[in-house]
């Protein structure tokens, strides 16, 4: 077990990593605002993509030119490597958007959830720089955006977070990331920096030293365009306070990333309600059916499109929030800093497996109900309710493909 850390620590600790990665403290120990020569200028602004974590497979092209969408985000898990990277599922999926003109975004996954993060110099820490050169290697000046990190602060043990150890690694990660762009591309590269990405920020214990030194560090590294984060929230309300957090703790010019964004909280807390009285009359099920129930017969047994729409617009829990992507994309965009936003396209295997009353609805915010409803004679699946007209209306002219962006300095 790693000691806790002190505050003198986790600057040492910082500065080290930042040291290596072209960065230092200024000369009153303070943070420098090191925002000369790189930062997101001419990098993306205010762009709404598509998403398909890790099931690359979720989602066709002919899928995201339906949603006249112009961005496309995935992430790979680190150990799920094979000797080819760009033979891997989400990176060739990836790359094959860039070559159609998508902006595209990767995030790397670092799965600590279950041991505990290398230590710096050790021989495991050598084996996930390694994985990490080899994605590098395949994906680098090719697409637009790449995130250190998917969900760190919850793949991650609770003893490293608190120690400061979870921190270390990811600093040296990045650390290392930078100096294999600006070797292979001292130019300039397409490829722009951001770390991700940040959970639970609406929660206030969960706003800790150690969240905090993440956003110090992405301050002062000036190779850094911003912070990822992924306001899964319980109310509209609630991604404002992952808004209230970063961004006073950012530079002027860095932005942020939010790769993924829901309701899925909200929803959780209805699973156990009784379906509408109105939707139960109209199609004579018992009174008391619960919500989780129907989703289950309809993962079973897809609905016709028309019983979907009615369940979800009887709903008030769902109806009064059916605006909630196109509310909350333009709250990013006001704030000015808004680089990337990417919300789920598909209803993916794993989100319908072993579903109940504890499951996370995941499935209820995506922009096709591609597992509950029927596909139409022509094979397509159903468009979500509420949330897929939204998302096509958000598409600005300047998102389309072929989305062109100026190298980032390295």
């Amino acid at each position: 077990m790693r000691k806790g850390w002190s505050r003198r620590g986790i600057l040492g600790a910082s500065g080290a990593v930042l040291l290596a990665a072209g960065c230092s403290s200024g000369p009153d120990g303070h943070d420098d605002d090191h925002s000369g020569g790189a930062g997101p200028a001419d990098g993306p602004d205010g762009a709404l993509g598509a998403n398909f974590n890790e099931d690359a497979g979720s989602v066709t092209f002919e899928e995201l030119r339906d949603l006249r969408a112009g961005w496309l985000r995935g992430f790979v898990p680190l150990h799920e490597l094979p000797d080819e990277v760009a033979e891997q599922a989400a990176v060739e999926k990836l790359l094959a958007a860039h070559r159609d003109g998508y902006g595209t975004v990767l995030s790397l996954k670092f799965p600590f959830g279950n041991r505990p993060v290398p230590e710096p110099g050790s021989a495991a820490m050598a084996v996930q720089l390694a994985r990490v050169d080899k994605v590098l290697e395949a994906v680098l000046d090719s697409v637009d955006v790449l995130a250190i990190g998917n969900e760190p602060f919850i793949e991650s043990l609770p003893e490293d977070r608190r120690s400061g150890a979870l921190n270390t690694f990811y600093e040296k990660v990045a650390a290392h990331i930078i100096a294999y762009r600006r070797k292979r591309f001292p130019r300039g590269c397409r490829t722009r920096l951001y770390m991700g990405a940040l959970n639970y920020l609406d929660r206030p214990h969960e706003l800790t030293e150690a969240t905090a030194r993440w956003l110090s560090f992405v301050r002062r590294t000036r190779q850094l365009d911003g912070v990822d984060i992924h306001p899964h929230v319980s109310s509209p309300q609630g991604a404002q306070a992952y808004l209230d957090y970063i961004l006073p703790r950012l530079r002027e010019d860095q932005k942020f990333l939010v790769t993924e964004f829901s309701l899925v909280q909200l929803w959780k807390q209805h699973l156990s309600d009784p379906v509408p009285a109105g939707f139960a009359r109209k199609y004579r099920l018992p009174q008391d059916t619960p919500v989780w129930q129907l989703i289950v017969e309809a993962i079973e047994k897809p609905m016709p499109e028309s019983k979907w729409r009615d369940f979800l617009s009887m709903s008030p829990w769902f109806e009064k929030n059916k605006h909630f992507l196109r509310n909350q994309v333009s709250a990013f965009r006001r704030t000015g800093r808004l680089a990337v936003a990417t919300y789920g396209v598909s209803q993916a295997t794993a989100m319908t497996k072993d579903f109940g009353p504890h499951k996370q609805p995941w499935l209820l915010n995506s922009l096709y109900s591609n597992r509950t409803v029927e596909r139409s004679h022509d094979g397509r699946p159903a468009r979500s309710y509420g949330f897929f007209d939204d998302f096509r209306a958000l598409q600005r002219e300047q998102d389309r493909r072929p989305v062109r962006l100026k190298s980032a300095p390295t």
